[in-house]
């Protein structure tokens, strides 16, 4: 049944990456949302989004072709889009147009706004999701596009308190950032129940479970991953699961290779149904490097399972993790620290149970879908306003 909707039905595109990193699966569950709230959404992107699962009679997919041709060494996908992003609102009359990571996508709705001239106008969206700005619209050959696109768009959101105070402070005071958290589906990531069988397929009797997902890029530190299982192995019998898929993936296994864990450590690649592994581990680690998670979507998706995490006290996963009560937190590269807060969790089942406990009910208050859509469904019509 649709959620009731509190404001007038809009016709909204969205536009993001449709990979296994957190601002497509963020886009994607905001738009599925919207529609159950009674809105109509069209997905713009080069391919379907991994989370975009579901059929609804005002849901829309426009894919985004970029055209291979000999000349261009790498393909104008920016271009592309804004043409694309032009025929979708000359065609369906869109409201508003909703991108997730600001570079290029923040540039290509202001050219698409351009193109399609005052009879179509629209208003346009940014949510900044981290390494957008922390990482390539730091850089200094995109930093000039990413403040530009930023000051072109009618309305800035990011997902933490971090991630705005670091916009404001590469690109200026006086950039108005609304802070809208990322949510976590609640009926998807849960805690389970009858959870020996599953266990049981995933790992040996008698051994924990640790989880890592992320998509495998130096920032995630994913090595450490490795090195704080090989020290938490040390004291505890246990099996590292691995989800995702990423440029750092070929190291990550030799490093495997190299201490002997090949047979305590599975690799299951970017699967679409992590919601169906993550409730089964006892323990979530996220050793992320600088410049930090601006939020740390897969963290919240393991604390809404009831799984501790373990992380670093760097960008916004504080915001999401409360130390010694919903997971840890230790320095970044403080492999040590990481272990012997695994390692004391892991050996106390009592306490184990009480901070998985605590992290499900944050995800609840904090973090339930229907509070943080309608944040955006109010954020939409002041901008829509304005």
């Amino acid at each position: 049944m649709s959620e009731p909707r509190r404001t007038p039905r809009r016709r909204i595109g969205i536009v993001c990456y449709p990979t296994f990193g957190g601002s497509g699966v963020v886009a994607t569950e905001l738009g599925l949302n919207l529609i159950r709230r009674g809105h109509e959404v069209h997905f713009v992107c080069y391919a379907v989004p991994l989370r975009l699962r579901e059929y609804h009679q005002n849901l829309y997919y426009h894919v985004v072709e970029v055209l291979p041709y000999p000349l261009f060494k790498y393909s104008p996908y920016d271009l592309a889009l804004a043409s694309t992003l032009v025929d979708v609102v000359k065609k369906h009359e869109l409201d508003l147009v909703h991108v997730h990571y600001a570079v290029p996508h923040a540039i290509s709705a202001h050219l698409a706004r351009e193109m399609a001239g005052e009879k179509h106008a629209f208003k346009t969206v940014t949510t900044l999701h981290g390494t957008d700005i922390t990482i390539v619209g730091a850089e200094r050959s995109y930093r000039v596009a990413t403040e530009f696109g930023l000051r072109k768009s009618d309305g800035v959101t990011a997902v933490s308190d971090s991630l705005a105070a670091t916009t404001r402070r590469l690109f200026g005071n006086e950039t108005p950032i609304e802070v809208i958290p990322n949510s976590v589906n609640l009926e998807r990531f849960r805690p389970r129940k009858n959870r020996r069988e599953a266990r049981r397929r995933l790992a040996r009797p008698g051994e924990k479970i640790i989880a890592h997902a992320s998509n495998f890029r130096p920032v995630k530190r994913v090595h450490d991953v490795v090195k704080v299982f090989r020290k938490i192995r040390e004291k505890v019998p246990a099996r590292l699961i691995m989800l995702g898929d990423g440029p750092e993936m070929s190291k990550v296994v030799s490093l495997v290779d190299r201490y002997g864990l090949r047979q305590s450590v599975t690799f299951f690649g970017p699967i679409e149904d992590i919601e169906n592994v993550l409730p089964y581990a006892d323990m979530f680690l996220l050793p992320t490097g600088k410049p930090g998670e601006s939020f740390g979507l897969a963290a919240l998706e393991s604390m809404a399972c009831g799984v501790p995490v373990i992380s670093t006290r760097l960008g916004g996963t504080p915001e999401v993790v409360v130390h010694e009560e919903t997971g840890f937190l230790c320095d970044v590269g403080d492999v040590e620290c990481m272990a012997a807060m695994a390692v004391s969790a892991l050996t106390d089942p009592r306490r184990l149970r009480k901070l998985g406990n605590a992290a499900r009910r944050r995800a609840e208050r904090l973090y339930d879908p229907a509070d943080i859509t309608a944040l955006y469904e109010s954020y939409y019509e002041r901008i829509l306003a304005s």
